[in-house]
């Protein structure tokens, strides 16, 4: 378990307690005879002392520090007034003391053994005693932060924290218009990811802290060079989350390192409100159109699960997933002739391709099997890439992760144009008819 904190000043000056200045006093002899220095028995001038120096009185705290420490440390106060809590995230847990934050990561990858755990101390104050060997922490608020996920980007948006950002992986997929224009002035530095990174960069930009998702393959991983290199590592899990909104709520991981749990609230609450809102519209609907998701890879089709994130999204929008019974959040890797045989009649095909094919016909240049489904000869086939970038950066997985209600809106009005005619397409465009 690694876990993050932050940590403070100088103590008080201790109170001074020499006595108050007193007539010259007469020393009388002793009867003994004595064995001081005959210097040391003259009379002794006592120096004039002050008052004894108040102790500080520590500030109220009505407000989380978003920039800078504590001045004042105070056992008693709560350093943190304004606190997240976690409703739809199953891996990420945050518990508060007096002036630290412990946070705790669990399945932070598939088939992950490990957890992670950080405790964020507010700067100027003390971190706790008696931790655990290995255990990491950070100080909050982080001033300078490398991510290494356009998700993450996403987030910090959310919380108006995309100044922070000092490094990426790499520019070529950052759809973020603000983080675009800090690349173009020369803010921002590429420092690579997995066995490419540029540890001597990174070292070089000093960072209060870097974000990364873990797969659990050595190949690919970030965190433990970094790690190894005694750079502080947040480990980002929010791909890992069942729900649209438990996703989106890893926003809230983002601002525990930067004391904004204030803003991370109201703006969580408003993405929220607006997913709920179209969700029980859709519930409304009198009919639940089936949805066929994805596209085969080398004659394996990767079918969302019956549990999945894309599940979820489908089931809100007022659609029927074609395997409700199936239990897994990941993935179903099934053969083209097994999918064409349960979902040949779907009402809509979501692609959720990355090649972009640009109509119908370069749909089935693919694999003219693609035909034999009903929506490739209505034209009910959507992708989801209507943001896409010049360098093939698509926005669906960054603004999307953090603001999962537009995409539930896009779905909604596939499935129920009657009901969303408001509603203008963010992400998913359709092929034609």
């Amino acid at each position: 378990m690694g876990i993050a904190l932050l940590v403070a000043c100088a103590a008080p000056t201790p109170q001074s307690n020499t006595p108050k200045p007193v007539a010259s006093p007469t020393i009388v002899p002793s009867a003994a005879p004595t064995l001081l220095p005959t210097a040391l028995l003259a009379t002794p001038t006592v120096a004039p002392t002050s008052e004894p120096t108040p102790k500080p009185v520590p500030p109220k705290i009505t407000s989380n520090l978003t920039d800078g420490c504590a001045t004042v440390y105070d056992e008693n106060t709560d350093y943190f007034p304004e606190k997240v809590k976690i409703a739809y995230a199953a891996n990420l847990k945050v518990e508060y003391f007096k002036n630290y934050k412990l946070v705790t990561i669990s399945n932070p990858w598939r088939g992950a053994k490990e957890q992670f755990g950080y405790v964020l101390v507010q700067c100027g104050t003390p971190a706790p005693q008696g931790l655990p060997a290995g255990i990491s922490v950070i100080e909050v608020p982080v001033k300078r932060i490398i991510t290494l996920s356009t998700t993450e980007v996403a987030a910090l948006d959310r919380i108006g924290a995309t100044d922070k950002i000092v490094a990426l992986d790499e520019f070529t997929y950052v759809s973020n218009p603000k983080v675009r224009d800090m690349i173009k002035a020369g803010k921002l530095k590429e420092v690579g990811a997995g066995s490419k990174i540029n540890l001597e960069q990174v070292l070089t930009l000093k960072p209060d802290v870097v974000f990364t998702a873990g797969l659990g393959d050595p190949e690919y991983d970030t965190h433990p060079k970094l790690a190894e290199a005694k750079i502080k590592v947040g480990i980002d899990a929010s791909y890992m989350e069942k729900l649209p909104l438990g996703r989106a709520e890893w926003s809230k991981y983002l601002a525990l390192f930067l004391n904004r749990e204030g803003q991370a609230t109201t703006a969580f609450n408003e993405v929220q409100d607006k997913y709920n809102a179209i969700a029980n519209k859709m519930k409304t609907a009198s009919k639940k159109p089936t949805s066929l998701n994805g596209i085969p890879f080398k004659d394996i089709w990767s079918i969302s699960g019956g549990q999945s994130y894309a599940a979820k999204f489908i089931i809100d929008a007022g659609g029927q997933h074609f395997w409700p019974n199936d239990t897994s959040a990941g993935s179903i890797p099934l053969k083209f002739e097994q999918v064409l045989a349960k979902a040949s009649k779907a009402d809509y095909w979501l692609l959720n391709a990355f090649d972009k094919p640009a109509d119908l016909k370069a749909l089935l240049k693919i694999d003219s099997r693609f035909g034999n489904f009903a929506p490739a000869k209505t034209g009910n086939v959507w992708n989801f890439d209507k943001r896409v970038n010049e360098n093939g950066g698509n926005d669906y997985y960054e603004t999307g992760s953090a603001n999962p209600h537009l995409i539930l809106a896009d779905l909604a009005k596939i499935f129920h144009p009657d009901l969303m005619k408001d509603h203008e397409f963010v992400f998913y465009r359709q092929l034609g008819k």
